[in-house]
C-alpha cells in the first residue's frame, strides 16, 4: 500500500486551501457560532463577528459555517441560523486572511447552479479564501419541506457535484439531471484559481473510489487516534490508485476545556472535556496519522467564550503553526 509519506503534495487550487491544509500538517480552526450553548438548539448569536475577528487575529486558521436550512428538533442543532452563503458574504467583508469554510452544503437540497454562483462570488470576493465542504444530507424531514426525494438524494449529489465543477469552465457542454447547457452561455463569476476546493464530507452516498478521485479532500468525523488512522490510510490509499496528488483529510472536535490543564479526558458528543495537555496530545497525534486540520467546536464548552479562544491561541496554536 502506497504511504501517505509517498504522495505528491497538493494540488494547488486556492488561498485558503493551500494555507489551511499543509501536507504532513495540522492546522486548527473554529465551527460557527463560537459560542457555549448546550442547553440550546438556537444559539444566542451575541458578538458572533467580534469572535470571529478574534479568532483571525489569534491565529486560528478557519471558520466553518454549516447548512442547516431548518431548525429541526431531531437534530438539536440550529448552527449559526444565518443562510450560509450570505454569512459567508458577509464574513468576507468584515475579515482579512482567515479561511472562511462551509462544511457542509446539502447539495440535493439546493440547484448546483445557485450553489456555483454563489461559491464562487464568495471566492472571488474574498480573495481564494472559500473552502467548499459538499454533503448528501442526512436530516430527512428537511426533503418534503423542498419537494425533494430523500430516497435519491446519493444521485443527485453526484449530478450536482458534475455539474458545479462544469460552471468553473468556459461556456461549458453538459448534460445531467440537474439541467444542461449547450455552450452557447457561461456563467460568471469564475472561481479565484481556476477551480472551487470542493470537501466531500462523510461518504455523501458515494463509493469511497469515487469520493477518494473527486473530491479535493474529505471531511470525517471524529474518531479514536487508532481508528482514524485506518480509516485515512484506506482514503490515502484509494487517493493513490486514483493516480491524483495527495488530498487533505479534516475532521471537527467538541472540546469542553477546564482549567486544570493535566484534568483527565471524560467523553462528550463527539469530542471530549478535558485539560489542554491530553486536547494537545491529541491533536498531535492527529497530526501524525495524516490529519490536516481540525475545526474545534465549542458548542459545549463551559467557560467563557473568549478566554477560552485565548487560551487555544496560547498553548495550543504554536504546536501547529506554520
Amino acid at each position: 500500500m502506497m504511504r501517505h509519506t509517498d504522495l505528491a503534495p497538493f494540488a494547488t487550487i486556492n488561498r485558503a486551501y493551500n494555507t489551511v491544509f499543509r501536507q504532513h500538517r495540522l492546522s486548527i480552526g473554529l465551527i460557527v457560532p463560537i459560542e457555549g450553548y448546550a442547553n440550546s438548539p438556537v444559539p444566542t448569536m451575541a458578538h458572533h463577528l467580534e469572535r470571529v475577528r478574534l479568532a483571525e487575529e489569534l491565529g486560528f486558521s478557519a471558520v466553518w459555517l454549516r447548512d442547516v436550512p431548518f431548525n429541526v428538533p431531531s437534530f438539536g442543532d440550529a448552527g449559526q441560523t444565518f443562510d450560509p452563503f450570505a454569512y459567508l458574504g458577509f464574513l468576507a467583508g468584515q475579515t482579512s486572511h482567515i479561511a472562511l469554510g462551509v462544511a457542509s452544503i446539502i447539495l440535493p437540497l439546493r440547484h448546483p447552479a445557485h450553489v456555483a454562483k454563489a461559491a464562487a462570488s464568495v471566492d472571488v470576493l474574498s480573495s481564494g479564501r472559500l473552502l467548499l465542504g459538499v454533503a448528501s444530507g442526512d436530516r430527512p424531514e428537511e426533503y418534503p419541506a423542498l419537494n425533494m426525494s430523500f430516497a435519491d438524494r446519493g444521485d443527485r449529489f453526484r449530478e450536482s457535484f458534475d455539474y458545479i465543477r462544469h460552471m468553473a469552465q468556459d461556456y461549458p457542454k453538459f448534460d445531467t439531471m440537474q439541467g444542461s447547457s449547450h455552450g452557447e452561455m457561461d456563467m460568471l463569476p469564475k472561481p479565484s484559481n481556476s477551480k472551487l476546493p470542493m470537501l466531500i464530507t462523510g461518504g455523501s452516498r458515494q463509493h469511497p473510489d469515487w469520493n477518494a478521485e473527486h473530491g479535493d479532500g474529505w471531511i470525517t468525523y471524529p474518531r479514536d487516534a487508532v481508528s482514524q488512522a485506518q480509516v485515512i490510510a484506506d482514503y490515502r490509499h484509494r487517493v493513490a490508485s486514483s493516480g491524483g496528488s495527495d488530498k487533505p483529510v479534516m475532521q471537527s472536535l467538541y472540546v469542553d476545556l477546564l482549567d486544570d490543564p493535566d484534568a483527565k479526558p471524560r467523553p462528550i458528543h463527539l469530542g471530549f472535556q478535558s485539560g489542554v495537555t491530553y486536547l494537545r496530545n491529541y491533536l498531535n497525534e492527529l497530526e501524525k496519522i495524516g490529519v490536516n486540520h481540525v475545526a474545534l467546536n465549542l458548542r459545549l464548552n463551559k467557560a467563557d467564550t473568549e478566554t477560552t479562544l485565548k487560551y487555544l491561541a496560547d498553548e495550543i496554536l504554536p504546536d501547529f503553526a506554520s
